[in-house]
């Protein structure tokens, strides 16, 4: 085992914190802080700073596992899982068709696995049915970004720009248990005297650190965003030079956002007419001001819709473009922005390329030196993939996702697993969804391996192997290489991750997320290069140097977009009419409450890796239903007591939480744990139209008193 400190990253949320990890004399791996990188600045949470327990061989999964005549998983050798797998695709495949075959990935996976992922499923199994748990995170936004200003990327700027902004109005987020070092920007945003306004149906920790916090009823974000609007133009607010020069399509939005006036979104919202004019006069008074999403508005059937009510906001100020100013998501997952960029999303190729672009389909074609015809069209999104499991799709090959736990209506979901006639699954731990699989395949993780990821800044980063695995561990790479080779595809699957990285260069060269400029040697000594940053004259070839011994311009990476244009072909931004609309599933007198969901400081996504470590247990040991003291005492229940929440899909049950954080309507559950309190099996999967999320924030409940 290495001795030496290696600088690395965290491997759970978008922040990616930069940390220092040291392999210790028995075994075990220190984390210890990092102050050089910018995001973090050697802060970490407590995922951050346990997050080296998993990679104890009591924890992690250490050997192959296949399932036996009598139903049970055992340990096997490599060749015997591997073959396997191969037989079980192929033989749907053959039997079937390629589009019987589904591949489900995940916005952990780094660029280089998810890159090689989407190639395995287009090129090796030929099938268009890939798509990947990063769905569920921040596609509205994307969609919404793509529509408003030609291009998708979290942050359109670094984070340390926050504090010297004006005023951030902080949408769904409850960043303080769910990036907790992020938080500082925040706070240095207040001490640099801007204001700090936080919308979200609970008084959350984040909330409490606001200048101003809106608790609107859960899926009305749209309402709230057009009344805004509406009052912004009543004020004489619009910045009538901006909108005529860098932006089209106002008159339409304009009309829309009119047909919102302040009473009729109170009416909708819950937030009075006062406090909607108090955050106009919040964010339109200083020279620059910010509006950041996250999963509230974002899990929505209308999520796309809400974003662009929010876009069309910071347009209609101009605030988009402009220094300390703009739009911006707050991914979620480690990788959640990369992991879409290249190509395990349903729709998309290397780049951030449409897969039904013929001019990027013959350039990836060429990359990988196939047929563009050969290349499958877009298949099903994340939902809509896992629905059609037992049905249209029969084998399933999964990586670094876990949908029995996260996946909406997810008893549903854990039925149609159930049904396939085979499932794959590669994973650190033996997780739910494992659980069910014919073979599970242990894989390293990121302490392990090197790897790029793309945090929520669009900062591309490297994270470097520090320890060796444990023997009979193999990488992600390996896997697809062995499987492709057992497939009949011998070449093209490099194990090295650097030899994929130089490949993925060149198949985004030149797309959207341009990476071509990018390398292992940049990403090491600069800390970290923000995309689109393309090749220079020379190096895109592997020179040193231009003729006569000039060295070759370097792009330096993009930190901030959109300051002299968008991504559009006019280079203007586009103003998108939208309308307020209820959520799919309205409160009726059977179920007369909303539930929405999300996070706790001490879990992690599905808990499949976090529920493994004894002091983020013993901090969130359990799930629970948040509710407000009113609805407690019209349901009798006191704190602690098990309730029972009940949708038209399913039943879970956990202890009460009683406080006045939360509206009176509306209940609140962590998503992280299985079983009975598992909140996914009450969550609505009505789909957004556009970016195909489904709608995890909204959806009518019960609330039943339960005997123990």
């Amino acid at each position: 085992m290495q001795s030496t400190v290696t600088p690395t990253h965290c491997p759970y949320c978008a922040l990616q914190c930069g940390m220092n990890l040291t392999p210790a004399p028995d075994g075990t791996v220190e984390v210890s802080e990092r102050a050089d990188f910018p995001v973090n600045r050697g802060a970490l949470c407590g995922k951050g700073r346990t997050s080296a327990a998993v990679l104890a061989s009591n924890v992690r999964l250490t050997s192959p596992l296949v399932r036996d005549e009598g139903g049970t998983l055992v340990p096997a050798s490599w060749d015997e899982a591997l073959d396997r797998i191969a037989a079980g695709l192929g033989r749907t495949r053959a039997e079937h068709g390629p589009d019987a075959v589904g591949v489900f990935g995940g916005g952990g996976l780094t660029n280089e696995k998810a890159y090689t992922l989407g190639k395995f499923a287009r090129v090796v199994l030929g099938t268009s049915q890939i798509d990947y748990n990063g769905r569920f995170c921040m596609s509205s936004a994307a969609a919404a970004g793509i529509k408003a200003f030609g291009l998708d990327r979290g942050l359109p700027f670094p984070l340390e720009d926050i504090p010297k902004s004006g005023c951030v109005i902080l949408v769904g987020s409850n960043l303080a248990e769910t990036m907790p070092p992020s938080l500082r920007f925040f706070t240095e945003l207040k001490e640099n005297g801007g204001t700090l306004i936080v919308i979200d149906p609970r008084r959350t920790k984040t909330a409490e650190q606001a200048d101003l916090h809106l608790a609107p009823r859960p899926g009305t974000d749209l309402a709230l965003a057009l009344g805004l609007l509406h009052l912004v133009i009543a004020e004489g607010r619009v910045d009538e030079e901006y909108v005529k020069e860098r932006t089209v399509g106002w008159e339409d939005a304009r009309a829309a956002a009119m047909a919102h006036w302040p009473e009729y979104v109170e009416r909708i919202t819950g937030v009075s007419v006062p406090q909607l004019r108090e955050v106009v006069r919040l964010f339109c008074e200083p020279e620059s001001a910010m509006v950041l999403t996250a999963r509230g508005p974002e899990q929505q059937s209308k999520g796309t819709d809400t974003v662009g009510a929010w876009i069309n906001l910071c347009l209609a100020t101009g605030r988009a473009g402009r220094p300390l100013s703009g739009y911006g998501c707050l991914t979620g997952q480690g990788n959640g922005q990369g992991g879409r960029e290249h190509g395990q999303k349903a729709d998309q190729l290397p780049g951030y390329r449409k897969l039904d672009d013929p001019a990027a389909r013959a350039h990836v074609a060429e990359v990988w030196g196939v047929d563009p015809d050969s290349l499958p069209g877009p298949g099903r999104s994340a939902y809509e993939l896992l629905d059609a499991l037992g049905t249209d799709i029969r084998s399933l090959l999964l990586m670094a996702s876990n949908p029995v736990v996260s996946a909406p209506r997810a008893a549903h979901i854990e039925e149609r697993i159930r049904s396939l006639d085979f499932l794959a699954v590669c994973d650190v731990v033996l997780s739910e969804t494992a659980a069910l699989a014919d073979v599970v395949l242990p894989v390293t993780q990121w302490a392990e391996e090197t790897g790029t990821t793309t945090n929520l800044e669009g900062r591309v980063l490297l994270r470097r192997r520090a320890i060796t695995p444990p023997e009979g561990i193999r990488s992600d790479l390996e896997v697809l290489h062995e499987l492709a080779a057992r497939l009949g595809v011998e070449k093209g699957f490099p194990t090295d991750p650097e030899e994929v990285f130089e490949e993925l260069r060149r198949a985004s060269a030149g797309g959207a997320a341009d990476y071509s400029g990018i390398t292992y040697r940049r990403l090491a000594e600069e800390n970290g290069v923000f995309w689109p940053c393309p090749a220079a004259e020379a190096a895109d070839a592997g020179e040193d140097a231009l003729p006569g011994g000039e060295a070759p311009a370097v792009h330096p990476g993009t930190p901030r977009l959109f300051l002299d244009r968008f991504a559009t072909p006019d280079g203007r931004a586009r103003f998108v009419p939208v309308s307020h609309r209820a959520t799919a599933e309205e409160p009726d007198e059977e179920y007369p409450v909303l539930l929405t969901t999300g996070r706790v400081v001490a879990q992690y996504q599905s808990g499949a890796q976090t529920r493994r470590v004894a002091e983020l247990n013993a901090a969130a040991p359990g799930p629970f239903v948040e509710l407000h003291p009113r609805l407690a005492a019209r349901l009798g229940a006191a704190e602690g007591d098990p309730v029972a929440v009940v949708s038209r899909r399913g039943r879970a049950v956990a202890p009460a939480r009683i406080t006045h954080a939360i509206r009176p309507d509306t209940v609140f559950m962590p998503f992280h744990w299985p079983g009975e309190g598992r909140a996914n099996t009450l969550t609505n999967p009505a789909l957004d139209p556009t970016s195909r999320m489904p709608e995890f924030k909204a959806c009518a409940v019960r609330l039943e008193a339960v005997e123990r």
